[in-house]
């Protein structure tokens, strides 16, 4: 049984003051969320953390969570998408070249899907 999708995605050689931007990362959770028709049971929670340091962002979604966490330190940024239901792919590596200047950009679409077995 197919239970979800999830992206796990590695930008590397961002700039270090995009990373340190939490409105561009606010832009990129927005972005994510309107192109792929995601649903947030609440509006995401960020926490930046001092300086070299950089950013976590997370949001419930009602197919389940995007997450963040930037590096400035770094120039590194994760991202986390999980959807209970199938969703088109992201063009995370254009988006993350153009938002973070990304030099590299790795994503694994991870398949989740369970052998159902018999319940009492």
């Amino acid at each position: 049984m197919e239970i979800g999708a999830e992206w796990l995605v590695d930008a590397a050689g961002c700039r270090r003051d995009a990373l340190a931007d939490v409105t561009l990362l606010k832009q990129l959770f927005a972005r994510v969320i309107a192109d792929l028709d995601l649903h947030p049971l609440h509006e995401p929670a960020w926490h930046t953390f001092p300086e070299p340091g950089g950013v976590t962002g997370f949001v419930i979604l009602t197919e389940s969570h995007l997450a963040c966490h930037s590096y400035p330190e770094h120039g590194v940024l994760t991202i986390n998408l999980y959807c209970c239901k199938p969703r088109q792919e992201w063009p995370w590596r254009e988006q993350l070249r153009s938002m973070f200047g990304a030099e590299r950009v790795e994503v694994r679409a991870v398949e989740r899907a369970v052998e159902v077995i018999a319940w009492p």
